[in-house]
């Protein structure tokens, strides 16, 4: 479940948070609130599961996930797949508490996280697949919230898959030797030379679509600090991977989730003040 490596929880909780705060417009409904806090982390902790189970044969050739535990023997495929059931169902159970647009869309949510860690055999595209899965948790909350998903909700839906596509890059720039050689697929091998004008680009698309977000709902000073913060942020990663080091892009990697969090505190500031 890597519960003691909290990175992803963070990379799928703030733009959560994101969508919840303005499908409010302001502060959630506590009840959704913690429903989503609680399936942000059953969901992620399934995901690292089943893409265990996926990678049991891969992650013995990665330098990287060679010691993890069904590829170390430590754990069995039987028990990996039942904790992941069990996983995935008490977080539908959560999801029973909301409404049925909400139930329904954590369905399609469930498919695309189940099947993302099967999708590095079949396409150069598997960190788009991840944050089409990722990014489900958006409409989610609007749903939650409101009963419906507005078209502004596809809108940071799109800013999240970028944001998404554009830091599971990096983290697959650190496996790229090892992947090649085992005929693993990423977009790290498909951008080949040309990664970091891609991500450049990908990180600039996320700021539009934030921006533009920003623009349609008339959100104040407080939220654009927090995307300007967002692109110092971005700035800096383009600096970490300048020479594709992996342990630099590792490193890149874990840093994005700083540019959720001062999304998410524009966001909050901006309700905060507004409420007063």
């Amino acid at each position: 479940m890597r519960l003691e490596k909290p990175i992803g929880i963070y990379l799928l909780l703030w733009p959560t948070l994101w969508a919840l705060w303005i499908a409010a417009n302001g502060f959630p409904d506590p009840k959704i609130l913690m429903i989503f806090v609680a399936g942000v982390i059953l969901m992620r902790s399934a995901g690292c599961v089943i893409n265990d189970f996926a990678d049991r044969k891969i992650d013995r050739h990665v330098a990287r996930t060679k010691d993890r535990p069904i590829t170390s023997g430590r754990v069995s495929s039987t028990e990996a797949l039942t904790l992941f059931a069990t996983l995935t169902l008490i977080a539908f159970l959560l999801v029973l508490m909301t409404n049925l647009l909400t139930i329904g869309l954590s369905v399609i949510a469930a498919l695309l996280a189940t099947s993302y860690p099967f999708m590095k055999r079949y396409t150069y595209l598997p960190q788009l697949v991840l944050g089409m899965a990722f990014g489900m948790s958006i409409p989610m909350a609007f749903a939650a919230q409101t009963g419906e998903v507005p078209a502004i909700a596809w809108l940071i839906y799109t800013a999240n898959v970028l944001w998404t596509l554009t830091y599971d890059t990096m983290y697959a720039i650190t496996d790229r030797e090892d992947d090649l050689k085992i005929g693993v697929k990423s977009t790290a091998i498909l951008f080949g030379e040309h990664d970091r004008l891609i991500l450049a680009i990908l990180q600039l698309l996320t700021l539009l679509a934030l921006f533009i977000t920003g623009q349609q709902l008339a959100l104040g000073g407080w939220f654009y600090t927090g995307l300007w913060l967002a692109a110092a942020l971005f700035i800096y990663h383009q600096f970490l991977i300048k020479d594709r080091d992996g342990a630099l892009c590792f490193k890149a990697f874990l840093h994005n989730h700083w540019v959720g969090l001062v999304i998410f505190l524009g966001i909050l500031l901006h309700f905060g003040y507004q409420g007063q």
